[in-house]
Order: structure tokens, then C-alpha cells, then sequence
């Protein structure tokens, strides 16, 4: 997948990746991260070259996303910076390569070939461990990694009885009981502390925010927000970048 935000790049990386003659294809393409993290949501991939600089999520920050929803996927970053720092960042977080605009034919063939090295001694000596079968788990623990797993925001707790097969009202009483909270206060919860991470890595104003977490309404969405966290969004985001 290649991530930039100027399509001429895109279309020039594109190029230069059919050029090589390399057993690669480009699955997808994106404008930004979140795009991009949208994408992958249902989607997977093998590699992923991201600039660094795009509106909304930038290129690290991205990476950051990757490894923390534990994509099975390696990215390289590709900058018109050379800058140190820069470099130091996407290494830090796990980046595999950084590339340097203009990227040319024998950048890509390098970068791969590093990258199919890597791959084949993860192959060798990574034992994945064995996931928990979901007849293992009980019915509460179901839906909640269904919700992390496929990052759900929009769900009722009807809907959650539904997907373990049982009856509402039940699963309501067993969710109180298990979690200490009702289904609604905790999808509540999860909603605004994915709001106060997007108003801390993403430059999304705050009304994309409300609508992409299923608040159709944003000034209940920012009353909300204030009510659980004792500041509206905007305050949040300036205190955040003014510590």
C-alpha cells in the first residue's frame, strides 16, 4: 500500500515499483493515515510505504497505529527529509527502511530485498502463539473482542446480544455484572477515550471526530466529552499541545 497525500509521488512511486520487475504489486492507495488506517481495517497487506508529512495523520503516527492494532504488516517510510530525527522516530517504531525522495528503481530493489531477509527469519524463529478459540471465551469476552478487534464504535447492546445468540436482557445483566458498568456506559467510555487519542495524533477537526465515533449530534458529543473529561474537545486538544 503506498500512503501520500500529493498523488503525483503516489503515481511516481507506483512507477517506479512496476519498473522493477519485482514480484510486488500496489494493493491500495491512500491520501492520509487515517485513510489509510480505514483500509486496513478489513483489508491486509504486506508492506506499506508512507511519507511522513500528510494532513490529518502523519506518516509516524501512522506506524504507531499499525503496531498498536497489531497489523500484520511492515512499513517503510519514504521522506523528502533528511533529517536525523526523522529517521531515529520510524526505526524507533518499528519502521523497516527509510527511503529518501526521489525514490529511484534501485532504492525499491534494495528496500525489498531487505525486507524479504527480515520476513524469512521472522519465518523461521517466530512461534505465533495459540489464540484463544471463542468457544474458550464467555459471552461478554466475545464482544468485547470483537469490538477491539474490528474497532467498533456503533453497536447497541441489542446488537451485542445478537452476536453471542442471547437475549438482551440477559446479556445486559451479565455485562453489568461482569464489567461493573452497563454495555452503553461502556461503549460511552471506549468512544471518548478513542475522541481524546484522534484530538492527540490526528489534526481531524472536531466534528469529523464526532462523526466518525457515531455522535450525530456534536454538541452532544462535546457535552459529553466535557461532562466525562472536564473539557470540550478543543480545550482537550489545546491542553494537550500546550503541555
Amino acid at each position: 500500500m503506498l500512503v501520500e497525500d500529493e498523488k503525483w509521488v503516489r503515481v511516481a512511486l507506483r512507477k517506479v515499483i512496476e519498473k522493477s520487475a519485482l514480484p510486488i504489486r500496489v494493493a491500495h492507495e491512500a491520501a492520509d493515515g487515517i485513510s489509510a488506517l480505514d483500509w486496513l481495517r478489513e483489508h491486509t497487506v504486506d508492506l506499506v510505504f508512507t511519507d511522513i508529512r500528510m494532513p490529518l495523520m502523519d506518516g509516524i503516527t501512522l506506524l504507531k497505529e499499525i503496531r498498536r492494532y497489531g497489523y500484520k504488516c511492515d512499513v517503510v517510510i519514504v521522506s523528502g527529509h533528511d533529517d536525523f530525527t526523522y529517521a531515529r522516530d520510524a526505526i524507533r517504531h518499528g519502521a523497516i527502511d527509510y527511503l529518501l525522495k526521489p525514490v529511484e528503481v534501485e532504492h525499491i530493489e534494495s528496500c525489498i530485498a531487505h525486507w524479504q531477509e527480515l520476513r524469512r527469519g521472522v519465518g523461521d524463529y517466530k512461534e505465533e502463539a495459540k489464540p484463544c478459540t471463542p468457544q474458550e471465551q464467555s459471552a461478554v469476552e466475545q464482544v468485547i473482542h470483537h469490538i477491539q478487534a474490528n474497532q467498533v464504535y456503533h453497536m447497541t447492546s441489542c446488537e451485542a446480544a445478537e452476536l453471542v445468540h442471547l437475549n438482551p436482557s440477559y446479556f445486559s445483566k451479565l455485562f453489568r455484572n461482569s464489567m461493573g458498568m452497563t454495555f452503553t456506559d461502556y461503549m460511552t467510555n471506549l468512544r471518548l477515550e478513542e475522541a481524546k487519542r484522534l484530538l492527540e495524533v490526528t489534526s481531524m477537526r472536531v466534528s469529523e471526530i464526532a462523526e466518525r465515533l457515531g455522535f450525530t449530534d456534536i454538541a452532544y458529543f462535546s457535552n459529553t466529552f466535557k461532562k466525562n473529561c472536564g473539557l470540550t474537545p478543543s480545550e482537550y486538544r489545546r491542553h494537550v499541545r500546550d503541555a
